[in-house]
């Protein structure tokens, strides 16, 4: 497979210079690098510009309601579990409507990928604040300033012990392939943050500004370490990218698979209703 093999027949209709731009390459290039095959292969995503996704992809597409692309991308695994699932949205789909499914994927930590778009505002409907907007942002909805405190997702992923977590950002198109590509191959929830630049409607973090601030993580970071990783998510002094954590535990697939083979030693074909009736009584 080559990159180009993923190109849907609708074409991109994100803005010149829009950070989901790099991400949609990048996702190409490391699927191509691991052979995936489009009909083996599910893209779902949620409402909002990044969760356009879907339509730019040659492989299956589930375009969902707002923020329900991870329980979506959940049930498909688990139906069809041969599927390579990967999800997709932004930081609004994600962190605000769809913040309690953040939640319990990380936990439960089913085998798929969640990708999020970060770009720091409802750029769909035309620049609202999002959950990660910096306080003092002003939009049309908030002429004077945003006044709530923003959303740290890499924190918030480590926090609710995703097995692996890491952080990129469009300018580097070079370190986003390695990310996405590390993402895909580990086996379980992997959840990559994509510092996504939005042009038209957030002027506060632009490709410029970020570009002051991000900084790779040290070279000797130990990504077993998850307390040593929330101290890098949570530093002022930047914002880091790389992977932050990474740790190899039964994915929700293989415990849900435990749970089918022992119901099965339990019960066999000569168990009525009845017999099953009576632990309830």
């Amino acid at each position: 497979m080559e990159a180009n093999d993923y190109k849907g027949k609708v074409k991109p209709s994100w803005c010149p210079g829009c950070g989901n731009h790099a991400v949609l390459m990048s996702l190409r290039k490391a699927m191509a690098t691991l052979d995936y095959q489009t009909h083996e292969t599910a893209i779902v995503s949620g409402i909002g510009c990044s969760s356009r996704f879907p339509f730019f992809m040659s492989t299956y597409g589930f375009h969902t309601i707002h923020g329900r692309a991870l329980p979506v991308a959940i049930g498909l695994k688990q139906a069809k579990p041969e599927t390579k699932v990967i999800a997709v949205g932004g930081d609004g789909d994600g962190l605000s409507i769809g913040g309690n499914h953040f939640i319990h994927a990380s936990r439960k930590n089913p085998n798929i990928t969640y990708i999020m778009m970060d770009n720091e505002i409802y750029a769909l409907t035309k620049g609202q604040c999002s959950p990660t907007s910096r306080t003092g942002t002003t939009t049309k909805c908030n002429p004077y300033a945003w006044t709530a405190d923003r959303i740290n997702p890499v924190l918030m992923a480590l926090s609710f012990n995703a097995s692996f977590v890491a952080r990129g950002h469009s300018g580097n198109i070079k370190q986003l392939e390695e990310l996405i590509l590390k993402g895909l191959e580990h086996k379980g929830f992997s959840f990559i943050h994509v510092i996504s630049p939005c042009i038209q409607y957030n002027k506060v973090s632009s490709y410029e500004k970020i570009k002051e601030i991000v900084k790779d993580l040290p070279e000797n970071h130990d990504t077993t370490d998850r307390a040593n990783a929330m101290k890098y998510a949570f530093a002022p002094e930047g914002l880091y990218t790389g992977i932050f954590y990474k740790d190899n535990r039964p994915t929700y697939e293989e415990r849900y698979q435990e749970i089918i083979k022992k119901a099965k030693q339990n019960y066999t074909n000569d168990v009525t209703l009845e017999d099953i009736m009576k632990q309830f009584q």
